[in-house]
């Protein structure tokens, strides 16, 4: 190795080093966090042997200003939660007149050229993303069915929890009645179709253990990606088996200790973004070939929500258990869908709730993270294109594998 990278390799560990000592200050912080980061420390030492910090942040920039990603909008509506929380949603209504511009011809290939049925359906995203987590599906539906796209309450464009604010803790239930505020003002009748990856798919199972009626009466299809039932307190992320145990057991301690120390820690955050940038790209993408771009863009989304949030949310997920739940999908299309290599919800959580509705559609795409709507998207879409007409959303005789890229 020459003398230029040995001095990188090195400027990258004393950063890391001193990153860790930043955490350290917060109690226990340096000490589950940094196993968390210590898979992506590598890959960003390596990094650094060719690309400065000074070029990085020109690239980021250049990649904010440059990316498409995330740019559509909808109609704006404000739904209000049972506490009083203002949850932000978009609408893209059904193009009568048919898709236009270069879209026109695989719109019309994946669905025909008008949908035929006023079924709107609705998208949940997960845990510290927003709605424009969808962007390639908002791209290929755009026109064509009746969509809903929300941000769920603390992130994207919707207020902070009023509830968290005096001190009750977010639970998947709160979003599950959440989710039912959304649809009554977004969609108050007709047919739905419920899209929901990873923390949306459970919001999507705590709305049919809340609101079953609801289920039975108007919902022709579902769709869960990277999602899971329950049982996520035995996620290891991809570390070892003793040393996650150990983050396990500090873990929800440290996120509160740092979420009282929001201002501190989030200039920490800034100060250690190349570092965190790595860990966002390992747990977010399998693939070696994601666009700068898109991996760029969903740092952005994971990097817009605060800490005190990222605190809030996460205790809910080892009290989720909606296995019961699922139930009430009975019968319906339902598409369960996976990275194979999805460290965040691994795909046995998929296998095990296509378990419980052995009628629905199991589909695990390879080489794909836990954002497959972003890293795969035309597989995704094709097979979302596929749950729509099953549903009676669309043309039953469109070609739902037609690429999306």
């Amino acid at each position: 190795m020459s003398e230029t990278s040995t001095g990188a390799v090195a400027d990258a560990v004393t950063e890391v080093a001193a990153a860790a000592g930043n955490w350290r200050r917060a109690g226990f912080a340096g000490a589950a966090i940094g196993v968390v980061a210590a898979g992506a420390a590598a890959g960003v030492a390596i990094e650094r042997l060719t690309v400065g910090r000074g070029m990085r942040k020109k690239a980021r920039l250049a990649l904010d200003a440059s990316g498409p990603y995330g740019s559509l909008r909808g109609l704006p509506g404000t739904a209000y939660a049972d506490d009083g929380t203002e949850l932000s949603y978009e609408v893209d209504e059904i193009d009568e007149g048919g898709a236009d511009g270069e879209q026109a011809p695989r719109r019309r290939r994946l669905f025909g050229r008008k949908a035929p049925a006023p079924v709107t359906v609705v998208f949940s995203h997960g845990y510290c993303l927003n709605q424009d987590s969808w962007h390639f599906q908002r791209a290929a539906l755009r026109g064509v069915v009746r969509c809903v796209y929300w941000d769920q309450r603390s992130h994207g464009r919707s207020a902070r929890g009023r509830a968290q604010t005096d001190g009750t803790p977010v639970s998947i239930d709160q979003l599950g009645r959440d989710l039912k505020a959304v649809i009554d003002a977004a969609a108050p009748e007709g047919p739905l179709v419920l899209v929901g990856h990873s923390m949306g798919g459970m919001t999507t199972m705590a709305l049919a253990d809340h609101y079953p009626e609801l289920i039975r009466e108007r919902v022709v299809g579902v769709a869960l990606v990277g999602t899971s039932s329950g049982r996520l307190g035995q996620v290891n992320f991809g570390l070892p088996v003793a040393g996650m145990n150990a983050v396990r057991r500090v873990l929800p301690g440290v996120l509160k200790a740092l979420g009282s120390q929001a201002e501190l820690v989030e200039k920490g955050r800034r100060a250690t973004a190349d570092l965190f940038a790595g860990v966002i790209k390992r747990y977010s993408f399998s693939s070696r070939e994601v666009d700068p771009a898109i991996s760029r863009f969903a740092e952005r989304m994971i990097e817009s929500t605060p800490i005190d949030v990222v605190a809030e949310f996460y205790p809910a997920f080892a009290e989720h258990d909606k296995a019961e739940a699922l139930k009430h999908f009975a019968g319906l299309p339902v598409l369960v869908l996976a990275g194979d290599k999805d460290l965040v919800t691994p795909s046995e959580h998929s296998e095990a709730i296509a378990g419980l509705l052995p009628d629905a559609e199991l589909v695990l795409v390879p080489d794909a993270g836990h954002l497959a709507m972003l890293e795969h998207p035309e597989v995704v879409t094709d097979r979302l294109a596929d749950l729509l007409a099953r549903a009676g959303a669309t043309p039953a005789s469109a070609d739902a594998r037609t690429s999306s890229g």
